[in-house]
């Protein structure tokens, strides 16, 4: 199974084994990450899965949608590497991939 490294804003990490073939942010939500609320259940309708990916993983990621995209802008502390976690289907290529949790998400 793929690991994936969620890192919360005050540094604490959680070092998770995901299922293939499932989103990010189920897997987060499997797991209780912290800080990974996922209001609207992964349907890309809400934010609240907001995260940065680790610079070393985002070419490995398929672009945004436009849909993503203009959930993200409704998302606080938008930086060039956020996604949404919902929309990041767990792969095994993507075992080591690094998510770090913006500010408001504590």
């Amino acid at each position: 199974m793929p690991k994936i490294k969620f890192i919360e804003h005050n540094g604490t990490e959680h070092l998770i084994a995901a299922d293939p073939n499932r989103s990010a942010m189920q897997a987060a939500s499997d797991h209780m990450v912290p800080g990974i609320i996922a209001d609207c259940g992964g349907n890309c309708a809400c934010a609240t899965c907001h995260v940065y990916v680790d610079v070393a993983w985002e070419s490995k990621l398929a672009p945004p949608s436009e849909q993503e995209r203009t959930m993200i802008e409704c998302a606080l502390h938008v930086q060039a590497n956020s996604r949404l976690s919902c929309q990041i289907e767990v792969t095994p290529e993507l075992d080591g991939l690094v998510l770090r949790l913006p500010e408001s998400q504590t």
